[in-house]
């Protein structure tokens, strides 16, 4: 009896140490030209810059295309701001993800395939989100039919409210930042520590950013 459960949980770890090979996998980014597509609008669409970053994993597959905004909207860093991007506002437009299959979002949230803005927010400080990521700067997700004031910051409540379209949940979907590698070439894909794929781009011609596209929080 002790023989057959051994091997029976040695059968199980194999399985589990293969689904997670399989679900880590390798990916690499190949150029892409500029977004152009009926299912975003036309000025979200001129707003972006000419050049977009495709996820493709180990088999060939388009995963995700993502395109980052021309000009954003800077402000002057906050001074003792624990945020990775203090530059930035929360609610401001940084570009568009789109879904080419099926995906997920940091938390492990389920998102369809389509179109979705990407808008920068900050981790609320509360006993909910403790130790759920070592940065607090992520993007929120829309889609893109719904998000329509891009030349506009969003507050956080009206953004959290028109995100939690893309995760169909009570939560919105999300996505984490976190900073850039000095002098990294842009755009670049990086497999960091924590075991996440990293895609580090440029916002407008001076502000380097970087967006974890294969990944999940530790803690969610």
């Amino acid at each position: 009896m002790r023989r057959i459960a051994a091997t029976a949980l040695l059968l199980s770890c194999q399985l589990f140490l293969a689904t997670l090979a399989r679900a880590q996998g390798t990916y690499k980014t190949e150029a892409t030209g500029a977004l152009d597509s009926p299912e975003v609008p036309k000025a979200l669409g001129d707003a972006l810059q000419s050049r977009g970053a495709r996820l493709v994993d180990d088999k060939g597959t388009a995963l995700s295309e993502v395109w980052l905004l021309k000009s954003p909207s800077l402000g002057q860093a906050s001074g003792g701001s624990d945020a990775v991007y203090p530059q930035l506002s929360v609610g401001t437009l940084v570009g568009v993800i789109h879904f080419v299959a099926q995906g997920s979002d940091f938390r492990g949230q389920s998102v369809k395939p389509g179109y979705y803005t990407m808008r920068y927010a900050r981790m609320p400080q509360d006993g909910n989100h403790m130790g759920a990521n070592p940065y607090p700067d992520f993007v929120l997700l829309s889609p893109v039919a719904a998000d329509t004031e891009i030349h506009q910051a969003l507050k956080l409540d009206d953004l959290v409210k028109l995100s939690k379209q893309a995760s169909g949940t009570a939560h919105p979907a999300v996505m984490s930042l976190v900073p850039a590698n000095p002098g990294a070439s842009f755009p670049s894909l990086v497999h960091d520590d924590q075991g996440h794929w990293v895609l580090e781009g440029k916002l407008g011609e001076g502000v380097p950013i970087a967006l974890v596209v294969v990944g999940r929080a530790s803690a969610s």
